[in-house]
């Protein structure tokens, strides 16, 4: 199961969400090797296009941050839902980019949970060489 401190992490990240439209929160926690957390929330907007979701936002934030990919050791996306909620595309695709393929991956409600690697997210990914 879901490391209990990541948990706590994950939901007190969901809480900050800014969901006025879906009131859909979603909370994203990397772990880094040194075992800091990084969480990040999905923040809605009235363009729904400029929405961003919670695993691009942590993601983004690394880069900011100066975190290199191989010292993240997890992802983890939280949603309070009854049914887990996978990476939407392109969150899956950034995660190729910013994360190592075999990163990783747990999907959590709490209860519930499934692991996957990025490259199970993604396989076949489009990379620029």
């Amino acid at each position: 199961m879901t490391d209990p401190r990541i948990l706590e992490e994950a939901r007190q990240a969901a809480q900050n969400a800014y969901v006025p439209y879906s009131h859909f929160p979603v909370a994203a926690i990397l772990e880094l090797a040194d075992g800091t957390l990084l969480s990040g929330c999905n923040v809605e907007n009235a363009s729904y296009g400029l929405c961003m979701c919670a695993e691009r936002n942590v993601l983004s934030m690394s880069v900011a941050c100066g975190v290199p990919r191989e010292d993240i050791t997890s992802l983890t996306v939280y949603a309070p839902t009854d049914t887990l909620t996978t990476p939407c595309g392109a969150c899956r695709q950034v995660m190729t980019e910013l994360l190592e393929p075999e990163t990783p991956v747990i999907v959590t409600n709490g209860r519930l949970e499934k692991r996957y690697t990025v490259r199970e997210l993604l396989p076949d990914a489009f990379e620029i060489e």
